[in-house]
């Protein structure tokens, strides 16, 4: 009797741990590594902070116009390549901005971080991961993008530690070439491959297999057929894009603003701190939200989690020895750090039609990703506005809390008399 061949084990899932750890790259190099690279670059040039912030806002800025045809280039070149080429741009722009001589050589370097990074960002781990699940896939996904937070985890303090043991120059030199050789090798061993090259299906299933996943009752459509003329829309934009303007503009300055009170290395640490506090929030949320919640106002308590967190940060910006007050300021507002970006696509799926939030989901994270790349530069503003000490947190402090303050009123004023029903969009 002739047994069968043992099935290939599933390779879906190793998939996932590898876009995990080109999740910790690129967010540890492209996303959380920028606010200390500002503080570098100030250091060793003397440039003023509103400068080199609007190269920040630059990165971010550019980064986000060409995530909107990162389809397109994985369609044209395939998504190993692109992955590849995104992480040796990436290298090169950071160790353009440890050696800018010039305001015109740190803009180009901020071009291509900011180019290079979203190609190991979340649109790029969102099409390394669907490929290989349907009906896993939120939990794939929720695997892949824990590499976000590791990475700002891992990375803020190992900063620190490799610019002040190496110059900022070698360490940017080392970082690059260890990202771009794992990401290289995850790219030719992983990445390359699909379920139809492996003859595996998503999910692991069977061939054949059929789908019963139940069809969810959603919400109400439109108002008008277009989203420009629905209030829910409108509002949900204006919150997500006030969100995370007040987050990545705080966040962006953070760094250099906790050194004079922490000194660097604690300043890397807290930095790390706000990227576990922001787990635990979403962890939380997660969890605990009900099913029928109304979740606009879990978007709200959030927030106003953050608000607290920013006014302890600027009373302790006004003591001699505001540390405790720091920590706390910090941990608080990391709290809200990760459903600043989850929540918006749940309301999203909660209050819209599915075809109708196939639209609106892409629309607004794109807002919110065009208003936050604005927030360095406006943040750096204040630090060097009349009055304002170059290192003085207090007036981006409570412009954070007041720009929370405003998302919060957004999130309210969109929010319907009804109520979905329980089971709609889960």
């Amino acid at each position: 009797m002739t047994s069968l061949p043992a099935a290939r084990p599933f390779f879906g899932w190793r998939v996932v741990a590898a876009t995990f750890l080109l999740a910790v790259f690129g967010w540890g190099v492209g996303f959380y590594g920028p606010p200390v690279y500002l503080h570098a670059v100030v250091a060793r040039t003397g440039w003023p902070v509103t400068l080199v912030s609007t190269a920040v806002t630059v990165h971010f800025l550019f980064g986000a116009l060409v995530v909107a045809n990162l389809p397109r280039l994985h369609r044209a070149f395939g998504v190993p390549r692109v992955t590849v080429l995104g992480a040796a741009l990436l290298a090169a722009g950071v160790a353009g901005w440890a050696v800018a001589a010039e305001p015109w050589q740190l803009f180009a370097a901020a071009l291509a971080s900011g180019g290079g990074w979203v190609a190991l960002g979340a649109a790029a781990v969102n099409a390394i991961v669907a490929p290989w699940f349907v009906r896993n896939r939120p939990a794939a996904l929720g695997m892949a993008y824990n590499g976000a937070s590791v990475g700002g985890i891992l990375f803020s303090p190992l900063w620190v530690a490799l610019i002040g043991g190496l110059g900022f120059p070698a360490a940017s030199v080392a970082v690059g070439l260890a990202m771009t050789l794992v990401v290289g090798l995850l790219s030719a061993l992983v990445f390359a491959k699909t379920p139809e090259s492996l003859g595996q299906q998503p999910d692991g299933d069977r061939p054949g297999k059929v789908d019963a996943r139940p069809t969810p009752r959603h919400a109400e459509p439109l108002a008008g057929g277009g989203p420009w003329r629905d209030r829910r829309f409108i509002t949900l934009a204006a919150a997500m894009a006030l969100g995370l303007f007040a987050q990545i503009g705080l966040l962006a300055h953070l760094f250099s603003l906790l050194v004079p009170a922490l000194g660097e290395g604690g300043a890397g640490l807290t930095m790390a701190a706000a990227t576990l506090a922001a787990i635990a929030g979403r962890s939380l949320v997660g969890w605990l939200m009900p099913v029928s919640a109304d979740r606009r106002l879990v978007a709200c308590a959030s927030l106003g989690v953050q608000v607290l967190g920013s006014l302890i940060l600027a009373v302790a910006a006004m003591t001699v020895d505001g540390g405790a007050g720091l920590l706390a300021g910090i941990l608080l507002f990391g709290l809200g750090i990760g459903n600043a970006t989850s929540l918006p696509p749940l309301i999203a799926q909660a209050e819209f039609r599915a075809d109708d939030a196939a639209r609106v989901v892409p629309l607004i994270v794109a807002i919110g990703q065009a208003a936050y790349a604005f927030a360095p530069a406006a943040f750096g503003l204040l630090r060097a506005g009349p009055g304002a000490e170059p290192q003085a947190g207090l007036p981006l402090f409570l412009a954070a809390a007041l720009v929370q303050a405003a998302a919060i009123a957004a999130f309210l004023w969109g929010r319907r008399s009804r109520r979905p029903a329980v089971g709609d969009n889960i």
